[in-house]
């Protein structure tokens, strides 16, 4: 008998979240299908699900608009994962409280197997999250820092720990930022900044090399056999090329000199000039040879979905166990030859895979492995046997 995909969700409870007075699903499947009219409140369910890792989700929002309208204004997430030790149960909340909106903790707190945690990282250790959104369609022509924002998560897939990093290292520069406005900034304590700054680029800048050499190689044995373009990706930037030409530690104390000697240039544009939150993913479509910005709505969309998938292949050979993907309208470029292969290629994958629609008639190749949902008026309920 096969075994159950590791790991997945197999109960998700919501609370007063979004569009969602109480909310109740449960599915043992590994293709799960939430079809619905536009508005109909799809999407607030992968993005509950994309809060069951640190972050603020799949939309970025703070955490006070993501309480039901007219509610108390708190919510609750709540889901019984399988995971490779067993099930687990994972809890997230935000109380209402002031001051809580703001960054990846401000408040929420979370609970695991009945255990408070002191933060948002301990979620990570149980499942790793992959997605794609509507708004992620136009990313290649989009401004860069998006396309840092998904290169980022991405290796945050693989190495939990990259997110943090990225934290400290944009609250540093922002301390450096103010510290530089200052008639007479304390030369000790920028320095002091700077050296934290460079530490933490470093940091960044080698997991970014790492994790795409290791997509660039699962989207090399994918190239063949996948009916989704295979691209070729690179970071663009000014510490990725040191950290890949030199030692770390020389590039730290360049990068500190490089600091050192842009605070006044820094202080007149009133931001940090240089550093790697300056980097940009590059993408070209491999098989016609061109900038992924330069092709089609279509095939952005098909680069998108072969990126993703060679992602969860890459994470599954690195720690063992796929990532829940979370794909949002993902089949509404696609055609009926190209659905049919994306669900066979999740199905193959292992991986569970949370896809929306407005049709039932998209997901109509998901097989037995998978179970479509009707979405309406804040209620999800079973809509095909399979």
């Amino acid at each position: 008998m096969t075994q159950p995909p590791v790991p997945a969700i197999r109960r998700l409870t919501l609370t007063e979240f979004r569009s969602y007075r109480s909310m109740r699903l449960e599915t043992g499947a590994t293709l799960v299908a939430l079809v619905g009219a536009n508005g109909a409140g799809k999407t607030n369910v992968l993005e509950a699900i994309s809060l069951l890792n640190p972050g603020r989700g799949l939309r970025g929002v703070t955490f006070d608009e993501l309480a039901r309208q007219g509610g108390s204004g708190s919510w609750a997430i709540a889901a019984e994962i399988e995971a490779a030790h067993g099930p687990v149960l994972l809890g997230t909340a935000w109380s209402g409280q002031a001051g809580g909106g703001g960054g990846d903790g401000g408040g929420r707190q979370v609970v695991i197997d009945g255990a408070s945690q002191k933060g948002l990282g301990a979620l990570g250790e149980h499942m790793r999250l992959l997605w794609l959104t509507p708004a992620q369609d136009r990313l290649f022509a989009g401004p860069g820092a998006d396309r840092r924002r998904f290169l980022d998560r991405m290796v945050t897939a693989f190495d939990p720990e990259h997110g943090a990093r990225i934290s400290l290292f944009e609250k540093v520069m922002r301390e450096r930022n103010l510290l530089l406005e200052e008639t007479r900034p304390d030369g000790a304590w920028l320095a002091s900044l700077e050296t934290q700054m460079a530490e933490a680029a470093v940091a960044i800048s080698a997991a970014r090399l790492v994790g795409l050499e290791a997509l660039q190689t699962h989207i090399g044995e994918g190239r063949d056999t996948s009916s989704f373009p295979w691209a070729e990706v690179a970071v663009r930037g000014e510490i990725e090329a040191l950290v890949a030409a030199k030692p770390a530690v020389q590039v730290e104390d360049e990068y500190r000199r490089i600091l050192r000697d842009s605070r006044s240039p820094d202080r007149a544009a009133g931001r940090t000039l240089r550093g790697p939150h300056r980097s940009d993913l590059e993408v070209v479509h491999g098989p016609k040879r061109m900038a992924a910005a330069r092709c089609s709505t279509g095939e952005q969309k098909a680069l998108l979905i072969g990126l993703v998938l060679a992602q969860a292949r890459a994470v599954q050979a690195g720690i063992g166990a796929p990532p829940v993907l979370l794909l949002d309208e993902v089949a509404a470029h696609l055609d009926r030859v190209r659905r049919k292969s994306l669900l066979e290629a999740l199905a193959a994958l292992g991986s569970q895979s949370w896809m929306t629609g407005t049709d039932a008639q998209l997901f109509e190749a998901i097989g037995e492995a998978g179970a479509i949902f009707h979405v309406e008026d804040g209620h999800v309920s079973k809509a095909m046997e399979n």
